[in-house]
């Protein structure tokens, strides 16, 4: 065969480059010379280190929740949220300068969406736990102890909540009350399982897991929740320093709750 035969053939109509795509598929090919020497014009790259850190650990529980591992011509990493500080978050921490895309939901909210090829992160968080339509059949995530705080604070920013409001008692205990809840959500039972023994084994805590089956979701949504006592345990652990990177908003409830009730770990 000469120099240029397969040009105009694809898989699909020849039998040869079928063969030779399909040796190549799912390899990674490491760069011998620095992209700064080649003269290309590359666009981004991602330069976190492709190994257990703290910012590391952050961005994996983030994809977690609202990222997506797409499979196609390329290995591509998606992620989407509506809050624009955790998609540029996001974006810095791995060192990227992708254009962030905004779209329009049904119900008319704004999304902020990012997706990029990166066969060598995308198999990385392969390696860790995390896979192509991970929704249903996510579980546990290889991440060291040392490590765990802040892919759990991830988890919470993408995809949890925590609750500050007032109640009113009944019976016996009727009365006004304040109620401090931190929450995950997932659609695979078996993460929050696995979350909740990570977070037992690590801090002592228990917390409850419930399932809420929506009217406009075919799959239901499995829900692990910590109540005032527990999450008082769990959020100063989350966010141990001022600098660590998390969802401002979310962190704010728990400050001022700190404040409040003059608990350490919380803004003064």
């Amino acid at each position: 065969m000469g120099k240029g035969w397969a040009k105009g053939l694809t898989a699909k109509t020849d039998a040869r480059v079928a063969r030779m795509a399909e040796a190549h598929r799912g390899k990674l090919y490491v760069r011998r010379t620095p992209l700064e020497r080649l003269g290309w014009r590359v666009r981004t790259a991602t330069t976190l280190p492709l190994a257990w850190s703290d910012p590391m650990a952050y961005v994996v529980g983030l994809t977690a929740t609202d990222g997506c591992l797409t499979f196609g011509r390329r290995r591509s990493i998606n992620f989407k949220s509506e809050d624009f500080e955790l998609v540029s978050r996001y974006l810095a921490l791995l060192g990227r300068t992708n254009t962030i895309g905004v779209e329009l939901t049904r119900d008319g909210n704004v999304v902020y969406h990012i997706q990029f090829g990166d066969a060598r992160l995308y198999e990385w968080f392969r390696s860790v736990g995390l896979m192509p339509r991970k929704s249903l059949v996510l579980g546990a995530i290889d991440v060291p102890d040392s490590n765990v705080s802040h892919l759990v604070r991830g988890l919470l920013d993408g995809d949890g909540s925590i609750l500050n409001y007032m109640y009113q008692g009944t019976g016996k205990a009727s009365g006004t009350y304040e109620a401090l809840r931190t929450v995950f959500n997932s659609a695979s039972r078996a993460h929050v399982e696995w979350l909740r023994e990570r977070l037992r084994s690590q801090l002592g805590i228990w917390g409850s897991i419930g399932t809420h089956q929506a009217n406009n979701r075919i799959h239901p949504m499995h829900r692990l929740a910590y109540a005032n006592h527990e999450s008082s345990r769990l959020l100063p652990w989350l966010y141990s320093g001022l600098d660590v990177p998390c969802l401002h908003r979310k962190r704010v409830i728990w400050d001022s709750y700190a404040a409040r009730h003059e608990l350490d770990g919380g803004l003064k």
